[in-house]
């Protein structure tokens, strides 16, 4: 059976304080509800830390947004992998879109941080998709395809198990569209039938694989019920407890 995940990416949002007490309500709730899905926030760099202090990660995990493609040095304002694993952090994100778009993350660059986020145990959660532009003329699986190929191919099966991969139809993040549940699934089976053609099919069948394209409480069922599709990374929906947990409920 392939885990099934909800993840909450914070992104550029809540002060220390205002992060240390979501995350204790999420983790509150989660006490009182019996999750069919594992549940792992990633949080900014400055809350690693404090948050990591106040919640139990046998129910919830905790993750950071991003991390460096170096391991130390003169990098001033970077945060390394071994930093990010200091904190009690598991999991990171990688290759989101708006990494890639707003500070030009490529996939080679996006190569050296899965390889350093592994070496030090945490979990990559690995963004993939596509613009409007490509989803209108066309070349979205092609797009797709080729990000996963040029990052995360030259790992062994056995590396390539231990990640993630998050699905974001670019065009749907925080504009209130949703790629249809049909839409969502035609990517993620895809996706999983590309890692097929190069580790096999018991590998991709491994792989979970995650929706991240404005998942609400009110179509996250939906999604979720659609065979290739293992759970959701959520953004706006995770800065409040009762959503966020809404889409855990889902499963």
């Amino acid at each position: 059976m392939r885990k099934k995940v909800v993840a909450g990416n914070w992104k550029m949002n809540t002060t220390l304080q205002e992060g240390v007490r979501l995350a204790e309500e999420v983790n509150n709730a989660l006490k009182e509800t019996e999750a069919k899905c594992d549940v792992v926030i990633c949080v900014p760099f400055t809350h690693l830390a404090s948050v990591n202090a106040v919640i139990d990660q046998s129910k919830l995990g905790l993750g950071a947004e991003n991390c460096a493609d170096h391991v130390k040095g003169a990098y001033t304002g970077e945060v390394s992998a071994p930093m990010v694993a200091s904190t009690g952090a598991r999991y990171v994100i990688l290759g989101h879109s708006e990494r890639r778009q707003y500070y030009g993350e490529t996939s080679a660059t996006l190569k050296e941080k899965v390889k350093l986020a592994l070496a030090e145990g945490l979990t990559p959660i690995f963004c993939i998709g596509e613009v409007l532009e490509e989803r209108e003329n066309g070349t979205y699986n092609a797009v797709v395809k080729s990000q996963i190929e040029e990052a995360l191919f030259d790992l062994t099966a056995d590396d390539f198990k231990k990640i993630i991969l998050a699905y974001e139809p670019v065009w749907a993040i925080g504009t209130g569209k949703t790629a249809t549940d049909e839409q969502a699934q035609e990517m993620h089976a895809f996706i999983r039938s590309t890692i097929a053609a190069k580790y096999g099919a018991d590998v991709a069948e491994e792989i979970s694989i995650l929706y991240g394209g404005s998942c609400k409480p009110t179509n996250a069922k939906g999604l979720f019920s659609q065979p290739d599709i293992d759970g959701g990374l959520i953004g706006g929906a995770s800065l409040e407890a009762e959503p966020f947990m809404g889409i855990v409920k889902a499963f």
